[in-house]
C-alpha cells in the first residue's frame, strides 16, 4: 500500500482504477481515459494533485538563497501573486526537479513534484548553509486541479463571493491567497484552469461539490496524454538528473542575466552552451497507425539516433505522437522502429495542442 491523498475513499467509491505513482496510490481513469481526455479540452475537469509536495519559503534571504538555488530569476517576480517555472539544477547541469514559484505576502510558495518531493527537500535542505531561510513542508495542505476552457467559470459559480471574484480576476501564471485557499491560474493540460491549494480536512467536502455539479474527475492516464499533447515534461521520463535543460526544451527558463548571478548548475550549462549543445526535444508525429512509446529508436538519415522520452496516442489528433531527444542537426524527418520495423515520422515543434486547437 502506497500514501494516500486525503480523496482516497472518494476515488474508490467513484470507481477508479488505482494505480502506483511514485508511492502513491493514485486514480489512473473512472472508467474511460479517453473521454476523461475529452471532457478537459472540451468542457473542464477535476483532476486530485495532492500527491505533490507544497514548500513555504520565509526568512530574509528566501530571495537570495532561491536565486542561488534555481535556473530561473525569482528576482523577476515583482509583485506577489505572481509564478514563474524553473529547474533546480545539480552541479553536473543535470534537471533535479522542475517547480513552479510563486511570490507570497509571506515569502514563496514552491509546488514540486510528486515522486521527488523527499529528495528535493533534502537538497534544499544541505544548500540552507549561510542562508537566514525557514522552510516548511506543507503536509497539511491537499491540491487539487481544476482544468479546461470552462473551469474558472464553473468554479466562480460554487465558490465564495471572494473567491469567484479572486478567479475571474486571476492572470496566466498568477496565485493568490483567499481566506486559507490559495488559488493560482497555472496547469498542466495546455488548457485554461485553476490550482487549488486548501486545507485537507476541506478537501474531500469540495471534491464532493465538483462532482455533483457535473465537473468530471479526471485520473492520471488522461493527465499524461493532456501534457503530452501540450509538449510538457514529464520528470523521470522527460526530464531527469542525467538530462540538462538546454536539451529539454527548458532553455526559456534559465534566466543568464544577471550574469553575476551565480546558480547551481551555472558554470555547467554555460560550459555546454559554450561548446554547442549536442541533443534537443522535439516532437514526433506518427502518420501511418501504430502507437510511439518511450525508449523507441529515433533514426534521422546523414545525422545519428536518437530516443522516444514520452509517446502515447493523442486523442485531439487521432494520431500517435511522442518527444522525442535527437541530435541537434535533426531537421523535420525520420523514422522510429517499433517492433522491428521502421516508420517514418514527422519532426515538429514539441508541442501538438493548445486552448483545444492542433498545433501542427
Amino acid at each position: 500500500m502506497g500514501q494516500r491523498t486525503p480523496l482516497f475513499d472518494l476515488h474508490v467509491a467513484l470507481g477508479a482504477k488505482m494505480v502506483d505513482f511514485g508511492g502513491w496510490d493514485m486514480p489512473l481513469h473512472y472508467g474511460s481515459q479517453v473521454e476523461e481526455h475529452h471532457q478537459v479540452r472540451r468542457d473542464c475537469g477535476v483532476f486530485d494533485v495532492s500527491h505533490m509536495t507544497v514548500i513555504d519559503i520565509a526568512g530574509s534571504q528566501a530571495k537570495a538563497w532561491l536565486q542561488y538555488l534555481l535556473a530561473n530569476d525569482v528576482g523577476r517576480l515583482l509583485e506577489p501573486g505572481r509564478a514563474l517555472y524553473s529547474a533546480m539544477l545539480n552541479t553536473e547541469g543535470g534537471v533535479i526537479d522542475d517547480m513552479l514559484v510563486y511570490l507570497t505576502d509571506g515569502g514563496y510558495r514552491l509546488v514540486v513534484n510528486a515522486a521527488t518531493g523527499a529528495k528535493d527537500l533534502a537538497w534544499m535542505r544541505a544548500h540552507l548553509a549561510g542562508f537566514e531561510v525557514q522552510l516548511v513542508e506543507r503536509s497539511d495542505l491537499a491540491m487539487l486541479a481544476i482544468q479546461g476552457p470552462h473551469a474558472r467559470h464553473k468554479i466562480a459559480e460554487l465558490v465564495t463571493s471572494a473567491r469567484g471574484a479572486l478567479i475571474q480576476h486571476l492572470q496566466p501564471f498568477e496565485g493568490r491567497s483567499e481566506g486559507d485557499w490559495f488559488i493560482a491560474r497555472t496547469g498542466y493540460t495546455g488548457e485554461d484552469g485553476l490550482e487549488i491549494i486548501l486545507p485537507a480536512a476541506q478537501a474531500p467536502g469540495f471534491f464532493n461539490d465538483l462532482v455533483g455539479a457535473g465537473i468530471s474527475p479526471i485520473g492520471l492516464g488522461a493527465r499524461d496524454t493532456l501534457r503530452l499533447e501540450a509538449g510538457m515534461n514529464l520528470y523521470g521520463q522527460d526530464i531527469d538528473e542525467s538530462v540538462s535543460p538546454l536539451a529539454a526544451n527548458m532553455a526559456w527558463t534559465i534566466a543568464w542575466e544577471p550574469a553575476e548571478r551565480d546558480f547551481i548548475g551555472r558554470t555547467a550549462i554555460e560550459k555546454e552552451r559554450a561548446t554547442g549543445v549536442k541533443l534537443k526535444l522535439v516532437g514526433l508525429v506518427l502518420e501511418e497507425r501504430g502507437v510511439l512509446r518511450a525508449h523507441q529508436v529515433v533514426r534521422i538519415a546523414e545525422v545519428g539516433e536518437g530516443e522516444i522520452t514520452s509517446g502515447s496516442f493523442s486523442p485531439t489528433l487521432s494520431k500517435s505522437i511522442a518527444l522525442a531527444r535527437v541530435p541537434m542537426a535533426t531537421a523535420d524527418r525520420a523514422e522510429v522502429e517499433i517492433r522491428g520495423k521502421w516508420y517514418p515520422v514527422r519532426v515538429v515543434q514539441p508541442n501538438f495542442v493548445r486552448h483545444g486547437k492542433a498545433l501542427i
